[in-house]
């Protein structure tokens, strides 16, 4: 049997786009280059570098990785990466496994392990030690008539969009580029959200710095609400009651965060926004919109959110993420001490 030679090695932004884009594939946002700033201006977070893996000459993928700092140790995330241009099989994912491994543990012996994407599971892949990933979404094709958009939607949605559509007391708009003050309304419902559906959030900063990092790569849309004037009292200006965070990079768009009051949930806002955007998103050429992620096996707590995704179309697999440890007794180290962390505050 031909023994075969496979390199990884460091590459420019402009190489690993070139790479990428010859075979006509996309940049996913968090692989792109957009993403670094982001990453550079959160705390404990640093871009690490672009690397490119080959096999006889020949590339087979690319991975872009930022590092990350926990408490007490150090990692590398690729997420959404690595992006592969050449056959992804079981056997070509060990490859660049085997040569990651040895080159973070030759170029960054401090960090404990990589987090990386990958479609088969494998006995050296872990699953996370902290945080929930997802191997299922639902992705709408923004190509599509939009009526044909429409129709996918669940009866029962359907029928929620067309109520709302008949009340005036809504107004939609792209806050896209809003500041630091008016971000807190918009953070306020999001803290209603996390408490009502029983998740942790981060700090307001986090979410703003994702706004200023990403730029015109992030958008902000609003559903306001305003209560009917009268003659004397003329209508006020709306109150935010449902947001959307949604990245955009290369034609297509993620839905990150959003929040929505319980009045949103009460008046259709929440169905009639993501309505909004999506007429918004096609109108200005975007091809693909991603509701990023609903439960599975692997993901059973994203039980709640998946249902109302799958109420826009049908479900698909894609690449989970799962732990590559380098420093291997270090990863064990680190499981048991999270263990030990879990069972104290259980």
């Amino acid at each position: 049997m031909t023994s075969r030679t496979t390199q990884i090695g460091h590459v420019s932004d402009e190489q690993f786009e070139a790479l990428v884009h010859h075979l006509g594939h996309s940049v996913p946002i968090e692989q792109s280059p957009a993403w670094d700033k982001y990453d550079s201006i959160v705390e404990g977070r640093d871009f690490w570098r672009r690397l490119a893996y080959s096999v006889d000459g020949e590339p087979q993928a690319v991975i872009a990785l930022t590092e990350y700092t926990g408490r007490g140790f150090r990692f590398l995330w690729a997420k959404h990466g690595p992006i592969w241009v050449g056959p992804q099989t079981a056997e070509s994912e060990a490859g660049l496994r085997r040569a990651l491994r040895a080159y973070i543990a030759s170029e960054a012996p401090h960090v404990a392990f990589a987090r990386i994407h990958a479609k088969f599971p494998a006995p050296e892949l872990h699953e996370l030690l902290q945080s929930v990933t997802y191997d299922r979404t639902v992705a709408i094709d923004l190509t599509r008539d939009a009526d044909d958009i429409f129709a996918g939607f669940s009866k029962r949605r359907r029928s929620g969009i067309r109520k709302a559509l008949r009340d005036e007391g809504f107004e939609l708009s792209d806050e896209s580029g809003v500041n630091r003050d008016a971000f807190n309304e918009l953070y306020e419902i999001y803290e209603e959200t996390a408490e009502r559906d029983g998740f942790g959030i981060y700090q307001a900063d986090t979410y703003f710095s994702m706004l200023e990092g990403l730029g015109s790569h992030a958008r902000v849309f609003v559903a306001r609400r305003s209560d009917s004037g009268t003659a004397e009292e003329p209508r006020k200006p709306g109150r935010a009651v449902a947001w959307v965070i949604v990245t955009t990079y290369e034609g297509v768009a993620v839905s990150y965060y959003a929040g929505a009051s319980a009045e949103a949930r009460s008046n259709n806002a929440v169905m009639l926004l993501r309505w909004h955007l999506i007429q918004k998103l096609k109108e200005e050429g975007v091809t693909s919109y991603d509701l990023m992620g609903v439960d599975s096996e692997r993901a059973p707590t994203l039980k709640g959110v998946g249902d109302f995704k799958r109420q826009f179309g049908e479900e698909s697999a894609v690449d989970g993420a799962w732990d590559l440890p380098v420093k291997r007794a270090r990863y064990r180290v680190l499981t048991i001490l999270l263990r030990i962390k879990r069972a104290l505050r259980r």
